[in-house]
Order: C-alpha cells, then sequence, then structure tokens
C-alpha cells in the first residue's frame, strides 16, 4: 500500500467511520463533541479522503454513504513504519530504546512488549 499520510482532522474522520463501518456526513457530524464541526467542513474531509483513495462510498440518488477501503490496521502499519523510517532511520531497535530510555519502562513492560512480539 503506498504511502497516504492523513492530517489531524482526516484521522478524526477515518476513526469515526473505522467504528461505525460506514456513515453518512450527517452521521459523522453526530458523532463529534460540542461544538460540532460544520457539515460542509466534513464533507470537504470527506472528498479529500475519497481523493486519497481511503473513502469509498455507496450512492443512493444525491446521498453518499461512506466507508472505508483501508482497515485501521493497515493504516497503522503504515504510519508506524513511516515514524520509525522518518525518525529513527528505520530501526526498531533505536526507537525501543529510545522509548525505553525516555518513558523509563519497567523491566515488567518491556517483558509483555517482548511476550506481544512473540505472540505475531
Amino acid at each position: 500500500m503506498e504511502n497516504k499520510t492523513l492530517t489531524k482532522a482526516e484521522e478524526e474522520v477515518m476513526q469515526i467511520l473505522w467504528d461505525k463501518g460506514k456513515a453518512f456526513v450527517k452521521d459523522i457530524v453526530e458523532e463529534y463533541p460540542e461544538p460540532k464541526p460544520a457539515y460542509n467542513t466534513i464533507s470537504t474531509i470527506i472528498r479529500i479522503l475519497e481523493k486519497k483513495g481511503v473513502v469509498g462510498f455507496t450512492a443512493y440518488g444525491r446521498t453518499h454513504e461512506y466507508h472505508p477501503l483501508i482497515t485501521k490496521d493497515e493504516y497503522s502499519k503504515q504510519t508506524m513504519s513511516g515514524f520509525v523510517e522518518g525518525y529513527f532511520n528505520g530501526s526498531y531497535e533505536k526507537m525501543l530504546s529510545f522509548f525505553v530510555k525516555e518513558k523509563n519502562i519497567s523491566a515488567k513492560e518491556l517483558e509483555n512488549i517482548m511476550k506481544q512480539i512473540d505472540k505475531s
């Protein structure tokens, strides 16, 4: 999958679509806390997501129901790979070392991380 970097606003819309599976613009707006974004704002973000190839739709006359074209896992993997490449020269070892030092990860937490990796 090619790199499909999303803005914070685009990711927020995608989170809603991933949670709901499919939705109309009005449904997406309803998921936001107050003050809710304008309908036109969400509509514009959806059109951008369509152009990026991450959202598709089913047309019902002039109304469109939107759905994600990539899974949350696919996006997470792609985003994480880009993060590691951009900040740690592609080295997951350097990334893990950074987080162990910066976040004072305990030996128990590190052991749990290793168990999760082994399950994969």
